[in-house]
């Protein structure tokens, strides 16, 4: 058994449909145990895929994935006694009620009955736990996909796109409940997002995939901090060539965009005001300053290269 402070660890974990179309790319993530963990990237960047591997739908040819300290590799399928898994849309039984979708996982996989209505509780279905899951919502079909997943009682929850396609109660609805999960019930929750905001609000660390290559891991501090440093303005002058001449003099990095745009890092808003001014005094029109500092555009910028 491999020791490990990570709820999921993988080595230089890679896959590719085909000979020329390479889906996930030396791909090493470390999930701290405890942790809330946004696994972001746009659409396409390789987190389903990634997903499929981590539940062994999509089988790795390497011993390089390990969740809860254990190889993933030798250790199917008992592993998942203490996993739990929501990849896309939930599988339901709309014809039946809440609580006999969760009856008939029971009866599948040997799990006592008494269980159901304690995690019904929990994601907040108690009260419509009879209901034809056909006259569920979309917020509430999720929830109940996520009550599927806590029925094992497990120390890890492996959940793919939980708020697509949900409205903003529904949102706030599963990202309060994951907090929950979270905080209350000690359970490491592993979410794959391509909404930047959302992660932002629910996650404690996070990561950024981009065609199957890893940009950025830490927390969100840390990401905060990656961020700062990424702050750019966008001078909108009269002669790009001349205004860049200009700060390059003052050994400052400057790239030309075009005729009449030139943009440079900065660190606070004085720098700004003192590089209008600097412009402007030496014969350099500004007729616009566009700052770019939040952290959309950075995750723009990387997810665009």
């Amino acid at each position: 058994m491999m020791q490990s402070t990570f709820a999921i660890e993988t080595q230089h974990l890679n896959y590719a449909f085909t000979k020329h179309r390479k889906v996930i790319n030396e791909l090493s993530l470390q999930v701290p145990a405890g942790s809330i963990f946004g696994f972001l990237g746009p659409n396409g960047a390789g987190k389903t895929t990634t997903m499929r591997m981590l539940t062994g739908i999509i089988p790795s040819e390497k011993d390089n994935i390990f969740l809860m300290g254990k190889s993933l590799q030798q250790s199917m399928p008992q592993i998942f006694t203490d996993i739990g898994t929501l990849i896309e849309t939930p599988s339901l039984y709309l014809h039946l009620s809440g609580y006999d979708n969760l009856k008939i996982l029971c009866t599948l996989r040997g799990m006592d009955a008494d269980k159901i209505n304690p995690v019904l509780k929990t994601v907040g279905l108690l009260q419509d736990g009879k209901r034809k899951v056909k006259e569920y919502s979309l917020g509430m079909k999720q929830r109940l996909g996520i009550a599927m997943a806590l029925m094992p009682n497990p120390k890890l929850l492996l959940l793919d796109e939980p708020v697509n396609g949900l409205d903003p109660v529904g949102i706030v609805e599963i990202r309060e409940l994951l907090k929950q999960l979270n905080q209350e019930h000690n359970i490491t929750v592993f979410i794959s997002s391509h909404m930047l905001n959302e992660v932002e609000k629910t996650c404690t660390h996070v990561s950024i995939i981009h065609k199957g290559d890893l940009h950025f891991q830490g927390t969100l501090k840390e990401m905060y901090q990656t961020q700062q440093a990424e702050k750019e303005a966008l001078f909108t002058v009269d002669n790009a060539q001349a205004a860049a001449a200009l700060m390059q003099a003052k050994s400052t990095p400057v790239q030309i965009l075009n005729d009449n745009h030139i943009q440079l890092a900065f660190e606070n808003e004085y720098e700004i005001a003192g590089i209008n001014k600097y412009l402007v005094e030496n014969g350099i029109s500004v007729s616009g300053i566009d700052k770019k500092m939040g952290l959309e555009d950075w995750f723009i910028k990387i997810t665009s290269k």
